[in-house]
């Protein structure tokens, strides 16, 4: 019989975009890749389109995929590793929050497990998560075949109630349980995730979670950000 032991201590689960840092990660990589010269301009036409639905929380998540993965097609991890590593050093550690990293020390200090789960690809969330010291990702899984990426998805898509049943999945494969959990986001897209948790936190909400955040008298987090970051 395999039986989980309560810890005596909580699991922090935080979104990436918007929330840990002042951008939307994906969108700024869209960019990086066309101003290497990597994608074409009119990535970024068709990728405006579908921010606009993501926060109207429409957004057809395999479309977008299908779209921002295409420069990968047929390029190895190892190359892309390289680009994502410039791409964290020259434009996301500028665009961190300073209060997502006292926040994400407040947990360490309670020994907390942290955790990210993202509705952005695992090339991208991974690299970024390790660069704020936290080792636990969930993010949209990629493709590969023969050693190099094919521009698709694979698994279930960690995207609105996407994001709960990879969690699920996830904590059936821990040792442990938790004494409850604590979660953060800015986007409506994750209210089945912030409601399955104890403690929800809108941190500056889009205006369809900050009105659902008040209703249920949530906590809303104001972080804000000195550099003029792309958005």
């Amino acid at each position: 019989m395999n039986i989980k032991v309560a810890m005596p201590f909580y699991l922090a689960i935080f979104d990436l975009d918007e929330t840990l840092i002042a951008a939307d990660s994906a969108r700024l990589w869209s960019h990086f890749l066309v101003k290497k010269g990597l994608a074409p301009l009119s990535l970024l036409t068709h990728e405006q389109a579908m921010i606009a639905a993501y926060a109207k929380g429409t957004l057809d998540m395999a479309s977008y995929m299908t779209t921002t993965l295409e420069p990968l097609k047929g390029k190895t991890p190892h190359i892309i590793k390289q680009l994502v590593d410039d791409f964290i050093h020259e434009v996301i550690t500028p665009a961190i929050y300073p209060q997502a990293l006292d926040r994400i020390e407040w947990h360490r200090k309670r020994g907390d497990h942290i955790l990210i789960i993202s509705a952005t690809s695992e090339h991208l969330v991974k690299p970024i998560a390790a660069a704020l010291g936290i080792d636990d990702v969930i993010a949209i899984e990629i493709k590969q075949n023969n050693g190099v990426y094919t521009g698709k998805t694979t698994g279930i898509l960690s995207f609105k109630e996407g994001k709960v049943e990879r969690l699920k999945l996830w904590l059936q494969q821990q040792k442990h349980s938790y004494k409850g959990s604590y979660g953060y986001s800015d986007s409506i897209n994750d209210l089945p995730l912030l409601s399955l948790v104890n403690k929800p936190f809108a941190v500056n909400p889009d205006p369809m979670l900050a009105m659902h955040a008040q209703m249920q008298e949530w906590t809303i987090m104001d972080w804000r950000h000195d550099n003029n970051i792309l958005r």
